[in-house]
């Protein structure tokens, strides 16, 4: 098995992320689909999850409300 076939362990920050653990995607914490790390556009720094969508970030971001 080869880093593209693990998903990769990131650290979100405000700015960007870094890359924890090598792979190619991260699974979004919402729906579950990978996500490409190079369309990764959405994610959390609280909660320290990736999203697929801008509209799943914000149900995410208001599942607390």
């Amino acid at each position: 098995m080869n880093s593209s076939d693990n998903p990769a362990t990131l650290l979100y920050g405000p700015n960007g992320f870094r890359v924890i653990k090598p792979g190619h995607f991260v699974v979004c914490a919402v729906s579950g689909v990978p996500i490409s790390l190079e369309e990764l556009r959405y994610w959390s720094v609280d909660r320290q999850e990736a999203y697929a969508t801008a509209q799943l970030a914000t149900q995410r971001a208001t599942e607390d409300e």
